[in-house]
């Protein structure tokens, strides 16, 4: 409803292809000096790319592997990536069933979210940096924090903090602006406050919340007060 690549999201865009071009596709990003192969939402793919991973690595790739999702991903899914993700990047959204149900037409989105959530925590622990500060393994958690929903944002990051530790890294998002279908919903349909996105950092730091990305704390100087 309110995705922020909205304009390219909701467009039926790409090409069918083979395994064979797929595994040449990721060895050309690493050809060309990529960080990582990074998946964006996955899930309906799972079966293809494990079908070209095997002609990729035959060929070289060593790159990590990133599954970048929603966190409203099967357990399913989940189970066939184990031992092949390196770094899970779930952005967990809402908490209640009725905001999700509002804004995402998915009632079970929290319950899901934290079901896989954990899942991938188990499979990668906490996120392990390398030398040059680049993510080799592990699970990193972004929210995105929304104007008026605070309290959503307080029972992810405590969700976060007691279930995942302390140590999880943690990328608090203040880049909510209103898009794609934002206009039905008055409430959300305006860019977030300062003092919002002061609130839950504030609410990061008293949960003992250790590693939240540099990122989340330099976006206060981009926010209107």
């Amino acid at each position: 409803m309110f995705c922020q690549n909205h304009d390219i999201s909701w467009r039926l865009q790409g090409e069918r292809v083979t395994p064979k071009r797929l595994a040449g596709m990721m060895l050309k990003l690493q050809a060309i000096g990529c960080h990582n192969i990074n998946w964006v939402t996955p899930e309906h793919v799972v079966p293809q790319i494990l079908e070209a991973l095997p002609l990729a690595v035959d060929g070289g790739l060593r790159l990590p592997l990133v599954y970048n999702t929603s966190a409203y991903d099967s357990p399913e899914s989940l189970a066939l990536m184990d031992g092949v993700v390196d770094v899970y990047m779930p952005d967990f959204k809402l908490w209640s069933s009725e905001r999700a149900r509002r804004y995402l037409a998915k009632r079970d989105y929290a319950e899901v979210a934290r079901s896989s959530v954990r899942e991938m925590h188990r499979q990668v622990g906490d996120l392990v940096l390398g030398a040059d500060g680049m993510a080799r393994r592990g699970l990193i958690v972004r929210h995105l924090v929304m104007p008026g929903l605070l309290e959503e944002t307080e029972a992810i990051l405590r969700f976060v903090a007691d279930e995942l530790g302390p140590d999880t890294y943690v990328n608090v998002m203040a880049q909510y602006y209103p898009a794609g279908r934002t206009g039905e919903f008055p409430e959300i349909d305006r860019h977030l406050y300062r003092s919002e996105f002061e609130c839950a950092l504030a609410l990061a730091d008293e949960l003992g919340l250790r590693r939240l990305d540099v990122r989340s704390r330099s976006a206060l100087a981009r926010l209107a007060a």
